[in-house]
Formats: C-alpha cells, sequence, structure tokens
C-alpha cells in the first residue's frame, strides 16, 4: 500500500501546492508506485491545515513566459491520476482549493475530514477560469446540479456537506481520515493492473484528452493581470 504525503509530511501550514518542483517529484513518485508489482493502492493525504491550493500562483506571476507549459504539467498530472491503473484515494484532512480540489477529485474515491476544511473550486470569485478538461473532470465527478454550483458560484463545501452532495465518498474526524481511506484502498487493492487502467481510460477517455490537450495563450492572461 502506497501513501503520498503531499508537500510537508511533518505538517505545518504549508499549502502544498503544485508549483513545477512539486509535480516533477509527485510524478517520479508516481513512476515508482507504478513499477511496483502485486496488488496494491495509491492514497494520497496531507499533514496540516491545507491538502492542496493547487497552481503556485506566485511562481505564475514571476514566470510568465513559462505559464503554458507548467500548466500542461499540471493537467497531465490530474489525468495521469484520474487512470491511474490502480485503485487511487484522496484522503483530504485539510482545505482543498482549486487545482487541490480536482487533484482530489481525480481521485477513484475521497475522503474528507468532517469537522474542518472546505473543497472549493474558486475560479468564479478571483476572475480565474479553467480549462475544459478540468470542467470535465468536476462534471465526472460531482451530481450535476452541484456540478454548476460548484463551478458558477465559488461556493465552499465542508466535509460533512460536501459527502451529503455527494462530492465525496465518505467524511471522517482528523483521526479517521488517514484510516478510512486506507480501508477503501485495501478493500480494492486486488484490482490493481492494465484492466483497471483501461477501465479507467475508457470511462474517462473525453476528460483526459481535454486536460492533455494543448494549454496555449494563459501565460499571456498572467501578464495582463500582473500589469
Amino acid at each position: 500500500m502506497f501513501v503520498l504525503h503531499l508537500g510537508d509530511e511533518g505538517g505545518g501550514d504549508d499549502e502544498n501546492v503544485f508549483g513545477p518542483p512539486q509535480v516533477e517529484a509527485i510524478n517520479a513518485l508516481l513512476d515508482e508506485v507504478e513499477a511496483s508489482e502485486g496488488p496494491t493502492a495509491l492514497v494520497t493525504t496531507n499533514e496540516g491545515k491545507f491538502y492542496s491550493t493547487g497552481l503556485d500562483t506566485g511562481w505564475v506571476l514571476t514566470h510568465v513566459d513559462e505559464v503554458d507549459p507548467y500548466i500542461q504539467s499540471v493537467q497531465e498530472l490530474l489525468a495521469r491520476i484520474l487512470v491511474f491503473p490502480m485503485p487511487t484515494v484522496a484522503a483530504v484532512a485539510g482545505h482543498a482549493f482549486g487545482g487541490g480540489a480536482l487533484f482530489a477529485l481525480a481521485h477513484d474515491h475521497v475522503v474528507m475530514r468532517s469537522d474542518r476544511g472546505y473543497i472549493c473550486m474558486p475560479g468564479v470569485t478571483i476572475g480565474a477560469s479553467y480549462a475544459p478538461g478540468s470542467v470535465m473532470l468536476v462534471g465526472d465527478k460531482v451530481p450535476a446540479r452541484v456540478n454548476h454550483e460548484m463551478l458558477v458560484t465559488g461556493k465552499r463545501y465542508g466535509g460533512q456537506q460536501a459527502h451529503d452532495l455527494g462530492i465525496v465518498d465518505a467524511a471522517a474526524t482528523l483521526d479517521d481520515v488517514l484510516p478510512t481511506a486506507l480501508a477503501y484502498a485495501h478493500a480494492n487493492k486486488h484490482t490493481r493492473g492494465r484492466t483497471i487502467g483501461e477501465i479507467k481510460a475508457s470511462m474517462y477517455a473525453r476528460t483526459a484528452a481535454g486536460l492533455r490537450a494543448t494549454v496555449s495563450g494563459v501565460g499571456g492572461q498572467a501578464a495582463i493581470a500582473e500589469s
């Protein structure tokens, strides 16, 4: 069983952004997981206040000429998790905003802390749109009316409400988030292999293609926003 800790495993208030170094590190760890053999599953989790706040906006504003390939790398990471050839579970023990919410939703199952933390797609409230693949990902994973509300209002959902509305599979206390996620993982680890990867690739073919589509022009928007 593989448990991937986002950001600082020791805790703190690290927002666990997906900056270029983090994307590279996560992909390297996923390579190791894929190279393993036998029944297993992948669980991602966090310690501290945030599961992930998604894109590293500070990096974006100081690397405008590199934004398009950076966004592309994040989108491709989402696609990789979406069709990963083994069961995947997000153990969300803190806030999951924007790209962090997308990363969680790309997993097969999501377990969220019930008493603190929100899952949210805040783009509409901060003037940031989403790539078509990201919109399709939310549509695949969230019931239609909630999907609409989540994207066009930027509403924040606590863990229990997210469970009640079908955004996540389970809500648990902080101490039970990871054990609950591991229970999902153990129950399904026997499905690991080529077949589950092929099934997910077929189920989410349109979304995965959208996530892997060439990103162009985002850097120019960042430059306008900075000016």
